[in-house]
């Protein structure tokens, strides 16, 4: 039983999940301190405010801090853009350019004048109608 387990968690795709999975959190966690160290006092001039994160409006005694989903909304478009033009767009740009364009198959039949069924390429004629077709050559 725990051979089997062993042969699971070695194998290639798992491993490169799980690494996947560590490196893209370590990246959100960078992403994250980004906007929060750079973006969120840009955005903060703009505002008016020494730090929009804590911007907040009441409702019927109910308070919305808006402010911390700002800086979380501007991490996961600048995570998202970041995979989306190294990993995404490069990924498809070489998948392109190793699919082999396949030359297109020669015809194996023809159509035949009269009754335009198909016929073999090579036919003198037609199986169908009987009339007389010239041989196509290859």
């Amino acid at each position: 039983m725990l051979d089997g387990f062993k042969k699971f968690i070695l194998r290639g795709n798992v491993v490169d999940m799980a690494v996947g999975v560590v490196v893209g959190a370590a990246f959100g966690a960078v992403v994250t301190e980004l906007t929060k160290a750079f973006l969120t006092p840009l955005i903060a001039l703009l505002v008016g405010k020494a730090d929009y994160s804590s911007l907040k409006f009441t409702v019927s005694g109910t308070t919305f801090v808006f402010g911390e989903f700002i800086n979380a909304a501007i991490s996961f478009l600048l995570i998202a853009a970041v995979v989306y033009f190294l990993v995404v767009v490069p990924l498809n740009w070489l998948m392109v350019r190793m699919r082999k364009q396949q030359a297109p198959a020669r015809p194996t039949t023809k159509k035949c004048p009269e009754c335009l069924s198909e016929i073999p390429i090579a036919a003198r004629r037609c199986a169908h109608c009987t009339q007389v077709v010239m041989a196509s050559v290859a």
